[in-house]
């Protein structure tokens, strides 16, 4: 890479927002499927799911379950959008005790969800060759479907913290895929270390979409190792707080 090609990517980021139009929905339960300990998969469908639009492997969509008084609305990436058959397919973490995952383990085939968005996408300009995808639990849904709907002569090298080797996932891809795996156990969930561990065996070349979703801690802990010490371009770097351990319904944004 010359000396001129590393400047522009410090300057500009390869990626674009596209705003959607809000529009609520109100689908059906198709479908419910146990991928791991850590993760349950469930399927919505319905006449309503026409005009759908998601073009970002990171887009959210809020979904809205019964509350105490009113409904909770959590957000949550659509995993896969099937247009032909009217279905998309949401993965939830199931760690923790709030509203949506108890939505999640009691839901079956037949029952309601109401969901909007998503507001927007972020798109990733085809151009992009290299990525590099850190996550946990909660990012996995977003790291499987950027390593599913990437191409030929695309390289993914993904590190993803899950509790045991039970917790790994397999994707389908014409990429080029290096799935490295951390395992932690649950509670140390906001502990940085074994992330960061790993990312040192990590060579990240200048044109490299770097993207970080986990509780956000770590995140602010690989995001100052990837931009501080490796000196990564920032406009070739995405990181969120997908949630803060203690506080429920927070997430963390990252502005880089």
């Amino acid at each position: 890479m010359h000396d001129s090609d590393a400047a522009f990517l410090t300057d500009a980021a390869p990626t674009r927002r596209v705003r959607h139009e809000l529009k609520r929905r109100d689908l059906t339960v198709t479908a419910i499927e146990r991928l791991s300990p850590a993760m349950l998969r469930i399927v919505v469908g319905g006449p309503e799911l026409d005009g759908f639009t998601s073009l970002g492997a990171d887009d959210h969509v809020k979904i809205f379950v019964p509350g105490e008084s009113e409904p909770e609305r959590r957000d949550y990436t659509p995993r896969r959008h099937d247009a032909g058959r009217n279905e998309l397919t949401l993965d939830f973490a199931v760690h923790d005790a709030g509203p949506a995952t108890a939505w999640a383990l009691n839901a079956r085939v037949g029952d309601t969800l109401t969901l909007g968005g998503p507001r927007g996408s972020l798109v990733v300009d085809p151009s992009v060759k290299r990525y590099l995808l850190i996550g946990d639990e909660t990012a996995l849904p977003a790291i499987g479907r950027r390593i599913e709907e990437a191409g030929p002569g695309v390289a993914i090298t993904s590190l993803v913290a899950v509790p045991a080797k039970a917790d790994e996932q397999t994707f389908e891809t014409s990429a080029e895929l290096d799935a490295r795996w951390v395992h932690r156990p649950l509670e140390a969930a906001n502990d940085a270390g074994p992330l960061v561990a790993a990312l040192r065996d990590v060579a990240i070349a200048p044109d490299t979409y770097v993207w970080i979703a986990a509780e956000a801690s770590v995140v602010r802990a690989l995001r100052q190792v990837i931009l501080e010490e490796r000196g990564h371009p920032r406009g070739w770097f995405k990181a969120a707080g997908y949630w803060v351990r203690g506080k429920a319904d927070t997430t963390e944004k990252f502005d880089d």
